[in-house]
């Protein structure tokens, strides 16, 4: 069975190095990071765009400069 891995290794790595398979491996988590780090502020910025709608479309002037004043705040 490990021959098998090593096999597939060596496709998926040319060379089939440990180094290399290392360097692919801290590349892939390096860009799940990345991509983690842009889906909590899409989330954020979802919140923010929720929060300033709501009262918008209920004309409630007061909520809207409190949450304005919440996202100047948060930057």
């Amino acid at each position: 069975m490990k021959q098998g891995l090593k096999q597939r290794l060596q496709r998926v790595v040319p060379g089939g190095g440990d180094q290399e398979l290392a360097e692919r491996v801290a590349r892939l988590e390096r860009e799940v990071a990345d991509l983690r780090r842009h889906n909590l502020r899409l989330a954020e910025l979802a919140d923010v765009v929720q929060e300033l709608l709501v009262p918008m479309a209920q004309r409630d002037q007061e909520r809207v400069d409190a949450a304005i004043a919440a996202v100047q705040d948060a930057l």
